[in-house]
């Protein structure tokens, strides 16, 4: 019965460190040297040749997405970050998008873990789905 008690008080500490931790936009709302397209066990980079004219309908798709707020940055600083949670856990995620010459740029990895099960790139591809053809 101990042990029970002990397991449940360590899931409900561990829920809330999860949901609690801060998000500093100096450590997630950045830019990645080199963008190039990539998916990692952590997450995703995706470039857009020429989506710079479509940021601001990926970022209207991006706030429309359920558990997604806003971190850090606007459309007119060319760069946005934005948090994604996890419907369970509400482990968040992190995608920064911005423009690199005329390009759209978006970088989405998790935060806690080694792994996201292919989440991220999900999401980003879901995102670019919903942008019209060029």
């Amino acid at each position: 019965m101990k042990f029970i008690v002990i397991l449940i008080f360590a899931v409900v500490v561990f829920a809330v460190w999860v949901r609690a931790a801060p998000s500093h936009p100096q450590r997630w709302h950045v830019a990645l040297d080199d963008p190039q397209n990539k998916v990692m066990t952590h997450g995703v980079v995706r470039v857009v040749p020429g989506g710079e004219k479509h940021f601001g309908e990926l970022d209207k798709i991006i706030r429309d997405t359920e558990r997604t707020s806003h971190l850090a940055g606007t459309l007119e600083e060319g760069m946005v970050t934005y948090v994604t949670r996890s419907k369970l856990w509400g482990f968040p995620d992190y995608a920064t998008v911005w423009v690199s010459e005329q390009d759209l740029v978006i970088h989405s990895r998790l935060r806690f873990g080694g792994g996201d099960m292919g989440v991220n790139r999900a999401r980003v591809d879901n995102w670019l789905s919903k942008l019209p053809a060029s």
